[in-house]
């Protein structure tokens, strides 16, 4: 009779921790390893996950709208002669394939489909949630990734790591847990969101614990210091936080810092589908793209053509470790970022890239002008009147002229003419268009933006199509 493989018993761990090393490990063999090299061992990975693909209707499906049969993809340099796809066909998948579809590859009678498999979702931010399905050797790659990322930002044995990432079916918080119960030697807090745990009591377990590294979204990190100072609490003095590890994305990072006491920021990348993909290193100038397991490009959003190095564009993945369950690639984030061209200061040789500057599928064309709405935080944080929270709405007038309004939550009245033009110049001047300028009440767009029940807020509502 068959026995059936257990989580751990598909996987050989110490083989992990030699195929993508942590600390000194990590660091040594990315000052030591070429490009040519680098690429060579990308091109092997990636020939399996192709193969592996070819066994999956999803891909066949996908690729063969394309004409592309097996064989036409010798390696890694024919990459771009595959087509991208992003969540839309994911979707698709699970509605002619309920309540899965058939992008996976489980239980499909293959070696690679037959293991167990790690189920979560999306958080739904931009519409229905997502599926999210991994097999336990990918899962744990994953968390392994993430905490190599953290450990080199210097999260270290004894530390007391407060998370505020949600969970639920949600993937983000689960992994994170996993990946610092896995790979360090940090007490693990999952406080979660707003909803899960209130703020009041999550700023009381921090005291308690003597949280010294917070992990999570930066908006909801910022309130909780503002929560904590309403209970009395001083951040980084009663609340002992040294680090926040987090998605810092367009906010300011020097209110963040100041808001917790001056504590050190450290800022990382990933998508629920594909996990960790690039983090900033003890130097925190870019952040360094793990290109041992992840091969990444940057396409123009208009035309799908990969961008000149430094030009801003989509980001899109190929998980490299991802060969049995849920091969990845060319998997369009539909998150803007660009390639920094000046050396690694720590002598690594990964690419890096500046960051996460928006969602293309968010991105606004006003009177012809781009606009990302996650932009707008370090903008609006020049004016000292700037409370912390803001939404932008999009409308569409009877002649198609669409508008943009930003809500803006406000250190005063809002019936201030002044501070209202205000902000308005400041916006013109610095994303070249004219906006319209709605101020708020401290706190009163939470409803809108989910700040206290979401892991990421809302930042656009468009009202263009209603």
């Amino acid at each position: 009779m068959k026995t059936t493989p257990t989580y751990f018993e598909t996987f050989d761990i110490k083989q992990l921790l030699s195929d993508f090393p942590l600390e000194q490990d990590f660091t040594e063999r990315f000052r030591t390893i070429s490009r040519d090299e680098l690429f060579a061992q990308q091109d092997v990975l990636f020939k399996r996950c192709v193969a592996r693909a070819w066994q999956i209707p999803f891909y066949q499906r996908l690729w063969g709208a394309q004409g592309i049969e097996p064989g036409d993809i010798k390696g890694l340099a024919d990459i771009t002669k595959l087509p991208v796809y992003g969540k839309h066909d994911i979707m698709g998948s699970v509605e002619s394939c309920p309540p899965l579809g058939d992008f996976h590859g489980w239980h499909d009678g293959t070696p690679a489909g037959d293991m167990p498999m790690v189920f979560h979702t999306t958080s739904g931010t931009t519409g229905r949630p997502q599926p999210l399905v991994f097999s336990p050797r990918s899962r744990e790659i994953q968390n392994l990734l993430l905490a190599r990322l953290y450990r080199w930002q210097g999260m270290k044995q004894g530390d007391v790591v407060h998370s505020v990432y949600g969970h639920g079916m949600i993937n983000g918080g689960h992994y994170v847990r996993e990946a610092v119960n896995h790979f360090t030697q940090a007490l693990f807090c999952s406080a979660g969101t707003g909803i899960e745990m209130r703020s009041a009591q999550q700023v009381k377990l921090m005291r308690d614990m003597g949280a010294t590294v917070i992990v999570g979204f930066a908006d909801y990190i910022k309130k909780l210091a503002d929560v904590a100072r309403e209970q009395g609490l001083e951040p980084g003095k009663d609340i002992p936080v040294r680090m926040i590890c987090g998605h810092l994305g367009r906010e300011s990072r020097e209110s963040l810092a100041k808001a917790w006491g001056g504590v050190e920021l450290y800022d990382w990348y990933g998508v629920g589908d594909t996990g960790a993909i690039a983090g900033q290193g003890p130097d925190q100038d870019g952040m360094y793209v793990m290109e041992d397991a992840q091969y990444l490009e940057i396409l123009g959003v208009d035309d799908g053509k990969v961008v000149a190095e430094g030009e801003t564009g989509d980001m899109v993945v190929t998980c490299l470790y991802k060969d049995d369950i849920y091969p990845i690639i060319r998997f369009n984030t539909h998150d803007v970022t660009r390639v920094l061209t000046t050396p690694s200061s720590l002598g690594l040789n990964l690419r890096r890239i500046e960051g996460f500057l928006g969602r293309s599928d968010n991105m606004v064309k006003v009177r012809g002008i781009n606009v990302f709405p996650q932009a707008m935080a370090p903008i609006l944080e020049e004016h000292s009147g700037f409370a912390g929270e803001f939404i932008c709405v999009t409308t569409r007038d009877a002649s198609g002229r669409d508008d943009l309004a930003v809500h803006i939550e406000v250190n005063g009245s809002t019936d201030d003419t002044e501070l209202a033009a205000a902000f308005a110049a400041l916006l013109r001047m610095r994303l070249g268009v004219d906006v319209t300028i709605v101020l708020a009440e401290r706190g009163s767009l939470a409803p809108l933006t989910g700040m206290e029940t979401r892991q990421k807020p809302i930042r656009l509502i468009d009202k263009r199509f209603e």
